[in-house]
């Protein structure tokens, strides 16, 4: 699927935007995450691929877990460039983290990469535009043994092919991004206060609370949601076929609970 640049989100815009939120804790929650998936309370002495690094969050998780060498990309300068600016933040004069722009369809640039002991990618093989392809890129990243942990939409049918959709109109002009705006934003925050007056839970504490859900931020999230295109997806069972097929055995797997959000999946890479 080949698109213009104007037809994609500008993701690196919204990371951009989250960088003024990011500290200490979200940093935090993202390591615990990070850990939590992988089953691991290190990554000492791993060398860890971030592919779409987006803010560069994940990459910095990574470090401050002790990893060996980190690697980290994006197709959008915009996002290179938050990475970047964590790096400058947090970690100056790292020479054990880089950062390049590149994307994971680019079999040429991958292919200097070498292999690495986790590969990791939340969120982004199913906004490249040929998600399968992107799949089948990532794949000979993980050495031997080594880990793959992705995060890909979960399908849910004709409800996800009218977001795809919804998300097209988004990114058609400014009028249509604050028309959807304008109309979806109130949708979710009311959607939220009904869940949590019938579960007779604090309104409020779902917004305070969000942070723990990988560090992330629930405006960001939304407007992410909203403008995330291309937009692609997948029952569980196709990407463990996927995988499976290519030397991978499912390791752990945490859905959506049959949601439109993203079904996470840690695979090892069988020995040789």
């Amino acid at each position: 699927m080949e698109l213009q640049q104007s037809q994609r989100f500008e993701f690196g815009k919204n990371w951009q935007r989250f960088l003024s939120v990011l500290d200490d804790e979200r940093i935090a929650e993202a390591e615990k995450s990070l850990c939590a998936m992988l089953e691991m309370e290190t990554l000492s002495g791993k060398t860890f691929l971030d592919i779409g690094s987006g803010s560069g969050l994940f990459s910095l998780a990574a470090m401050r877990l002790g990893a060996a060498k980190v690697h980290s990309f994006d197709c959008d300068p915009q996002s290179a460039a938050c990475t970047l600016e964590l790096k400058r933040r947090y970690c100056p004069g790292a020479d054990c983290w880089t950062i390049e722009e590149g994307s994971v369809l680019d079999a040429v640039y991958l292919a200097g990469l070498g292999q690495f002991d986790i590969a990791y990618s939340w969120g982004v093989l199913h906004h490249t535009g040929d998600m399968w392809r992107a799949l089948e890129n990532v794949t000979p990243l993980v050495n031997s043994g080594g880990t793959l942990y992705i995060a890909i939409y979960n399908h849910q049918g004709g409800k996800s092919l009218r977001w795809r959709t919804v998300k097209s109109f988004y990114n058609s002009g400014k009028l249509w991004q604050f028309l959807i705006i304008a109309a979806f934003v109130p949708y979710f925050v009311l959607g939220g206060l009904a869940a949590d007056i019938v579960r007779w839970n604090d309104p409020l504490r779902r917004y305070h609370d969000y942070k723990k859900s990988r560090g992330m931020s629930v405006v960001h999230d939304w407007v992410d949601w909203l403008g995330g295109y291309p937009f692609e997806f997948a029952k569980p069972e196709q990407v463990f076929d996927f995988c499976r097929k290519r030397g991978f055995i499912l390791a752990k797997l945490k859905t959506c609970g049959g949601g439109l959000g993203n079904n996470e999946f840690v695979f090892r890479r069988l020995g040789e």
